[in-house]
């Protein structure tokens, strides 16, 4: 099966914005991260523990602080084609538990989640899945 056949649509939040319409945001459609996108290219993730972590910690002013500033930069991703077992593989070799999800151009089109692979891989592979993702690096 592949990944395109179980992502979920995504919001996103733009590089510009200030870490206090992100967590605005995240409390309204009920997420812990956002996928930052400068158009259509993704470019980062925040979540809400970049704002507590990196922002929020160091007394930075949520009105001032952009979320570029807060992001995380480095992201790991599959593609709308991948077949399930190979995002589950990936999210367990680097301890993630939500993907965004491309297509072939590399635009943005949804992510999947642990709770996305479950309902496919069944509970017993999620469960290893979930095991090799929490385990300390």
């Amino acid at each position: 099966m592949r990944i395109g056949d179980i992502m979920t649509p995504v919001e996103t939040i733009e590089p510009g914005a200030s870490i206090q319409r992100a967590a605005e945001r995240m409390r309204d459609l009920d997420v812990g991260a956002l996928p930052v996108c400068d158009g259509d290219r993704l470019v980062g993730m925040i979540t809400d523990r970049d704002i507590a972590v990196r922002a929020t910690a160091d007394g930075i002013d949520p009105h001032r602080c952009r979320v570029e500033d807060a992001m995380t930069r480095e992201m790991h991703y599959c593609l709308a084609d991948d077949d399930v077992a190979e995002a589950a593989e990936l999210m367990k070799a680097k301890q993630i538990r939500r993907l965004p999800v491309l297509d072939q151009d590399h635009r943005l089109v949804g992510t999947v989640s642990l709770g996305d692979l479950a309902m496919v891989l069944g509970s017993q592979d999620s469960g290893r899945t979930l095991e090799q993702i929490s385990k300390q690096a």
